[in-house]
């Protein structure tokens, strides 16, 4: 792919207006850079964010016959467009953001990029009408969020998420927190003390482990054994963009040269939030021994062509021993690529538990006034062409990390992969 903006300037061939397939957006393309649209059912509206590219897409850019792909990055997700005549008249319309074209357009767009609907048993016509019918002939704020919260009832997403003013004041709603991590956030301490926990569970365990990366890697070996763990797909540098993987790439380095000749390393992701799928694949780049196909995706709405996911081995230090990954129920987002990748490598085996079952990208939906609404829009599947999407990954060797009612159960995960490893 080739830059979309060059000198400044985008070039001609790619300015103009285009319809994405799947996601819901158009681009206009000038010679001084994009400008983007988001489409939902007859409605469209300018993104109210700063900057032309807010989501991080409309990097990189290549020619497709008549249509054209844009990129983030050389080894992201890729989104095709096609050429339209000019910009729909009613993106350029300027109408009041009412509780009810607010309603409209979250239900619009759900209706149509939500993954796997049916099979979730969705039926997005039916929870319009109830939301419409709640928000009421006269509706304000209030009553605009009343009926959104019909519209979601019973979404278990971690990548659903609705934010909205109501009298001045924020609010804020995510609809798929783990059931260990809502537990933790109603007992003592709430989620602050759960995490302390959890670190210290690996700090005591006796593999040497220190914390590197901003408290977001801890890795160590003791004696025949390697333990890597990672709470977060970016953010490793405070001083630096949340992407930036300089400090990353230094600690991977130190650790795989420590791991050298051990008879397998742990690699924990039990406690994983997310972050950037490219930091995904450039940890798992680690542990594999030649470029692998690692899955699939298919943007919802889209034209069905699915894009395969690869890893492929760092040029740096890797370690291509055996290796245990250990996931549970709060591994999610770029936390489940990572385990995807690394599923597909033939070193690896995966314990724990089986993970969130949310890979899609999280597709934001700004609107005017504090108003934001997020849902995923694609569908994984792992190697094989099992649909991983709201489903999750299930592990191999299936053993409780964060059971109900005990607080040990992550310890004596990590006692138990050290027994498997000292048996075999």
């Amino acid at each position: 792919m080739r830059p979309v903006a060059v000198a400044g300037a985008v070039p001609k061939p790619l300015q103009g207006v285009w319809k994405s397939r799947g996601y819901g957006w158009v681009v206009r393309f000038d010679a001084g850079g994009p400008a983007l649209y988001h489409l939902a059912g007859d409605d469209c509206w300018r993104d109210p964010r700063p900057g032309s590219d807010p989501d991080g897409v409309l990097k990189l850019w290549r020619p497709v016959g008549a249509d054209v792909e844009t990129a983030g990055e050389p080894d992201g997700t890729v989104y095709r467009f096609d050429r339209l005549k000019g910009l729909p008249a009613v993106c350029a319309q300027a109408r009041p953001w009412t509780p009810r074209r607010r309603l409209a357009v979250v239900a619009d767009t759900f209706a149509a990029y939500y993954p796997l609907s049916p099979e979730r048993g969705l039926d997005w016509n039916a929870r319009r009408r109830d939301a419409f019918a709640a928000l009421g002939p006269a509706p304000d704020d209030a009553a605009l969020w009343r009926a959104l919260a019909v519209l979601l009832r019973g979404i278990d997403d971690a990548h659903v998420a609705l934010d909205g003013v109501v009298d001045g004041s924020p609010r804020t709603r995510r609809f798929g927190e783990a059931a260990a991590v809502l537990r933790a956030k109603a007992g003592p301490g709430g989620e602050v003390a759960w995490a302390r926990a959890w670190r210290g569970d690996v700090l005591s365990a006796p593999l040497g482990v220190r914390e590197a990366a901003g408290g977001r890697i801890l890795w160590g070996r003791k004696g025949e054994v390697g333990y890597l763990a990672v709470t977060a797909m970016g953010g490793f540098d405070p001083k630096a963009g949340d992407d930036d993987t300089a400090l990353l790439d230094a600690t991977l380095d130190e650790a795989m040269v420590a791991f050298a000749g051990a008879r397998a390393v742990i690699v924990d992701v039990s406690d994983n939030r997310g972050g950037y799928d490219v930091v995904a694949r450039r940890i798992a780049a680690r542990f594999a021994d030649q470029r692998r196909e690692v899955g699939s995706k298919v943007a919802v709405g889209g034209d069905g062509a699915a894009q395969p996911l690869f890893v492929a081995p760092s040029d740096r230090a890797r370690y291509l021993g055996p290796v245990w990954l250990l996931t549970s129920q709060v591994t999610v987002s770029a936390g489940e690529t990572f385990a995807l990748s690394m599923r597909a490598l033939p070193n690896v085996r995966q314990a724990g538990e089986t993970t969130r079952g949310a890979l899609s990208d999280q597709l934001q939906k700004p609107l005017p006034d504090g108003w934001r609404f997020a849902l995923p829009a694609e569908v994984h599947r792992d190697p094989g062409g099992a649909v991983v999407e709201g489903r999750g990954i299930a592990p191999q060797v299936p053993m409780p990390v964060f059971p109900v009612g005990d607080p040990g159960g992550h310890a004596r995960a990590l006692t138990r992969l050290l027994d498997l490893i000292e048996a075999r």
